[in-house]
């Protein structure tokens, strides 16, 4: 049998939190997970929301701005009959790739990231 003092610190059915470099990359991997679709973000932000407030804090921005993108990529897929639609499907693509690796490279050094052009849903 185990005394007291020799059990663990952390409450049985808890996780511990993140350590800081734990924080800062999994809200990194959120950003980068940005490339893929909105799933990353969503799974991330759902797993260690509780266990880090950085990533808490920018897996909900990047999440938030990923849905943007599905909004876009959807006005861009209705107006393909008028062909502006195929110009905002592209646009959409290249801002998600280009604003997920910049929010990335801002969330691995620590600093908070806020995405330009978001409709904040999840807050």
């Amino acid at each position: 049998m185990s005394s007291p003092q020799e059990s663990s610190a952390v409450p049985s059915g808890s996780v511990p939190p993140l350590t800081q470099e734990q924080d800062r990359q999994w809200a990194s991997f959120a950003h980068l997970g940005g490339i893929l679709g909105f799933l990353p973000a969503l799974i991330i932000w759902l797993v260690f929301k509780d266990r880090g407030e950085f990533t808490n804090q920018q897996a909900k921005e990047a999440l938030n701005f990923q849905l943007t993108i599905v909004i876009a990529y959807i006005v861009g897929t209705v107006l393909t009959v008028i062909f502006v639609g195929a110009f905002i499907t592209m646009a959409a693509w290249a801002v998600s790739l280009i604003f997920s690796i910049i929010a990335f490279t801002k969330a691995k050094e620590g600093v908070a990231y806020r995405y330009p052009i978001i409709i904040r849903m999840i807050k």
